[in-house]
């Protein structure tokens, strides 16, 4: 079942002859459980398309459907809560609030949620310590180094029940073996049955999706199966 849909999806920034196209008539669905990479040069609309995807912004034409809602019809109020439920975020810029601690900032959605303090909390480091981030859990993100923060931010986006996973460049901070901590995080969730896109310069991380999109000038160029079959990392998904 596709958990997210992207129909004729465009993105123009400005108006007539200075207009910027980001995006164009993009379609793209993901399914449920399946791992998709978006690749492309810089300037491709990667960044644009993820956001658009989670309801961050809005697209000058066409529609996101997530779980079959189409976006473009719920309330401000609604998109709110279907990011805060449903959508897993990893931004480049890490996101973070500098006032709470690692542990907090994880657990913040799931308290926003309705969720007990105690138990968002206990979630929270669960996630944390998937990471190697126990140790971390009181520390706040000035007091963290950049793939810290990173990995911070990789655990706030899969901490719940989400089920769609956007990531902007989840490796670009990190060493080669906290890269592979959270390509397992990330496979680990499809596993679950969680849907993800992650934009990537990483070929590694590229080849352990399913499928591979490549963005050229605002356009689906590519669409093309990845070879699971050679990677250590990766187990067997239904």
């Amino acid at each position: 079942m596709s958990l997210l849909e992207l129909q004729q999806l465009s993105k123009f920034y400005g108006e007539g002859e200075t207009a910027v196209r980001a995006l164009y008539e993009i379609d793209l669905s993901v399914d449920e459980g399946h791992l998709v990479a978006v690749m492309g040069p810089s300037g491709s609309g990667k960044s644009t398309l993820l956001t658009i995807a989670g309801s961050l912004e809005e697209p000058t034409s066409g529609d996101v459907r997530i779980g079959g809602a189409a976006l473009s019809r719920l309330s401000r109020n609604d998109k709110a809560r279907l990011r805060r439920r449903t959508i897993g975020y990893v931004f480049q810029d890490f996101n973070l609030l500098p006032g709470l601690t690692a542990a907090e900032n994880v657990s913040l959605p799931l308290e926003l949620d309705g969720i007990s303090a105690r138990k968002a909390q206990q979630a929270g480091l669960a996630a944390l310590e998937q990471l190697g981030l126990a140790d971390r859990a009181g520390h706040y993100p000035d007091q963290l180094s950049g793939g810290e923060r990173q990995r911070v931010a990789i655990a706030r986006s899969v901490v719940g029940e989400r089920k769609l996973l956007l990531a902007d460049e989840p490796s670009g901070a990190l060493d080669s073996t906290n890269s592979e901590v959270v390509m397992r995080m990330i496979l680990d969730a499809c596993t679950r049955g969680v849907a993800a896109v992650v934009v990537t310069h990483d070929a590694h991380l590229a080849s352990l999706a399913d499928r591979v999109i490549l963005l050229r000038d605002g356009r689906v160029v590519d669409d093309v199966a990845s070879d699971l079959s050679g990677s250590s990392l990766v187990t067997p998904r239904a």
